[in-house]
């Protein structure tokens, strides 16, 4: 598995971590100092900021995690791939996706999420 491969999945299985204190040692260790974390209800800067995104995440998702659903596509420094999230008896409850910019020492420098599927084209009038 590759550098980003481990970077992506350990970043998304810390997120759902319900070990407060696992959590932020591994945001601490994934993410740059002064990292943004952008999703649509939420945004985050710094470590203390986004574990605690993650702890209202779970507060609003028990017992749930997130898992990679596609391949990564990576060029200079940005990152994009699929995701979703599952409840504790695996049904997909959630998906997007997230494009990944890194720091210049390989980790992340801000997460942007998209939540669901693309919308359609609008019909041209």
């Amino acid at each position: 598995m590759s550098d980003i491969q481990h970077l992506i999945d350990d970043h998304l299985a810390a997120y759902a971590d319900p070990d407060r204190q696992r959590r932020s040692d591994a945001v601490r260790r994934l993410w740059a100092e002064d990292a943004q974390l952008i999703d649509p209800p939420l945004a985050a800067r710094g470590h203390a900021q986004i574990v605690e995104q993650a702890e209202q995440l779970l507060a609003q998702f028990p017992g749930h995690r997130f898992r990679r659903s596609s391949g990564i596509d990576l060029h200079h420094g940005v990152a994009r791939y699929a995701w979703q999230l599952l409840a504790p008896g695996g049904q997909v409850v959630l998906e997007g996706i997230d494009f990944a910019q890194l720091d210049g020492h390989g980790r992340l420098a801000q997460v942007s999420g998209f939540f669901g599927p693309l919308p359609a084209l609008e019909a041209a009038a």
